[in-house]
Order: structure tokens, then C-alpha cells, then sequence
């Protein structure tokens, strides 16, 4: 009997389909890292969304990206005396009472160059097409959770969805979290739907030594020499390079300002796959298509699902 396959595995000749990965949800359009940005996701008809994890005081995996709670809840009214606010001081009651929407909608009443960076080019009518006055009501209701990686993967697995989770081991360095993670993932028979990625590269080899069926994703903000050869030297599935600001490592920033897609057609004619994060520039979808990516994550769904049907 044949075993069970990821098609995000490398195998030598990786489909051209250019997946639409949803990051952190649709989070142009809902608070990020909620049920409510990954449900968005599938209304956009994204095959797969990217997610952060993190561990709770007392060891729940937790769906969020920041290393604190500041930015994307309310810690800061509900627990006024425990500043840093770092999700990793807080147990899974504590951060099951935070209010994970409402920061959205005071982003949403900003005029677009007081927002957090990436909403400022979110435009009127995106938000009068995608943000209705139901999800207005969901999102500012106080009942917006974070969730566990747990109830994420169950939504995943009801929408058959694939999702990229990415392990924020660093600066926190979690015990264990690449470990809890594959064995969830196990638990719930969802090898083949996942692709896991991580800054912290070590962490993926651990995954490779608990599974042969999850592809693994190099994510990285900077350069890397031979990034077909580091792939093959880890296992590892994909290169998860960055495209904007700091994080460019492919040169839309540059003096030049021009792609440069060396490493990826490398990378491509090895077989394995390039998801380029985060990318909401229209100009950038379509260089990046031509150059052969293999997805592109981004808070704009709706811009890449509109690029790939031309």
C-alpha cells in the first residue's frame, strides 16, 4: 500500500501551481491569526493559509505572531500590572480572556498613514467589498479568541485547507515546539495538509527526524549563498524568502530595484518550491510569477487570487 503524500513535498518536479497563501489569515480583512482572518481566507478561495506558533505559560500552543500580546489584544487593560505582556508569561485561561478583534476596527477608523504598515494600502473600496458590516459586528463583539494550533487545524481540515505553520522559536526558544507541533499534527492524520517553516532552521530538522511527510519551508530575510544546496542539505521542501522593507532578500529594494530571480530558477530546477512573504504589490505578484514561485504569501488574497486569473 502506497503511503500517504504532501504535495509541498519536494520530489524533483514540483506541480507550477502558484498556491495563494493567505498570511496570518486574510488579515487585510480580519484580525490576523483568528478563526475569523482564516475563515476569510477560504471566502478568497485560498487552498492554504500561514499561521505563527507559540507556546503558553503552561505549554498550549498558540496561534499569534508577536512575542507579546500588545500589539493585536487587549493584555494591557485586562492584566494592567504585567508588563512585558509576553504570551509566554500568560497561561491558556489567561489568554483565552483577551479580546483579539477590536484592535482591527480602531486600525480600520485610522487614516491610512497612521495604520500599521501593512493596512496602509489597504484601500475604501477593498474595505466596502471585503469587511461587512456582519464581520464589523464579529470583530468589535470581544468574542474574537486566540485560538490554539489545535481548533486552527480543525478548521483547516473541515475547509480542506492546507496551512503553512511557521514555529516562532526565536528569541523565546520554546522546548519542544517543533516536537508538540509534528505530533498534533499526527495526531490529527493532517501530514499530508501542512507545510512547516521556521527562521530558526534548526527547528526544521527536528521536523525532518519526526517526519518523512511534512515538507519544511527555509524562511529567511536575508541572502542565502546556494540556497538550492542549503535546501538539500537540510531536506528542507521550500525557500521562504522576504520581497519587502528590511526583509528583502531579493532585491525589489535594492539600488536597482529589480528581482533578482537567480536564486530562485535554482531553487525551481531542483525541485523544490519558493513562497515568497509578504507579498501585497501588484507589480511584484506578477514579476515574481514569471521568475517561477511557487506561492506567494500575502494579507491581500483578493490581489493575488485577481494577478492569477489574467
Amino acid at each position: 500500500m502506497t503511503a500517504p503524500s504532501n504535495p509541498l513535498r519536494a520530489t524533483g518536479a514540483l506541480s507550477t501551481q502558484v498556491y495563494n497563501i493567505a498570511h496570518r489569515g486574510a488579515r487585510a480583512f480580519a484580525p490576523e491569526n483568528t478563526l475569523a482572518a482564516f475563515a476569510k481566507a477560504q471566502g478568497f478561495g485560498c487552498p492554504m493559509f500561514e499561521l505563527d506558533v507559540h507556546k503558553s505559560w503552561d505549554g498550549e500552543l498558540i496561534v499569534h505572531h508577536d512575542d507579546n500580546l500588545l500589539r493585536c489584544t487587549d493584555v494591557k487593560a485586562k492584566f494592567p500590572r504585567r508588563a512585558p505582556y509576553l504570551l509566554s508569561d500568560f497561561t491558556f485561561d489567561e489568554l483565552r480572556r483577551l479580546d483579539a478583534g477590536s484592535w482591527y476596527l480602531a486600525e480600520l477608523a485610522l487614516p491610512p498613514p497612521r495604520r500599521q504598515p501593512f493596512l496602509q494600502t489597504l484601500s475604501d473600496a477593498e474595505i466596502a467589498e471585503f469587511v461587512s458590516a456582519e464581520d464589523r459586528k464579529q470583530y468589535g463583539s470581544g468574542e474574537i479568541r486566540l485560538p490554539t494550533l489545535r481548533e486552527t487545524l480543525e478548521l483547516a481540515a473541515a475547509a480542506g485547507m492546507m496551512v503553512n505553520i511557521e514555529l516562532k522559536t526565536l528569541p523565546r526558544q520554546y522546548p519542544g515546539l517543533a516536537k508538540e507541533a509534528v505530533e498534533l499534527v499526527q495526531a490529527m492524520d493532517l501530514e499530508t495538509q501542512v507545510l512547516i517553516s521556521s527562521f530558526d532552521h534548526e527547528q526544521l530538522v527536528i521536523v525532518r527526524e519526526l517526519s518523512q511527510v511534512i515538507p519544511t519551508g527555509v524562511l529567511t530575510s536575508d541572502r542565502i549563498a546556494r540556497p538550492a544546496d542549503y535546501l538539500r542539505l537540510l531536506d528542507a521542501d521550500a525557500y521562504n524568502p522576504g520581497c519587502y522593507g528590511d526583509y528583502d532578500s531579493l532585491g525589489f529594494n535594492s539600488v536597482t530595484g529589480q528581482l533578482d530571480p537567480h536564486g530562485i530558477a535554482a531553487v525551481r530546477a531542483a525541485g523544490r518550491g519558493v513562497n515568497v512573504w509578504t507579498c501585497n504589490d501588484v507589480d511584484q505578484m506578477c514579476q515574481l510569477i514569471t521568475a517561477g514561485v511557487t506561492g506567494l504569501i500575502t494579507d491581500f488574497p483578493n490581489r493575488v487570487r485577481d494577478v492569477l486569473a489574467v
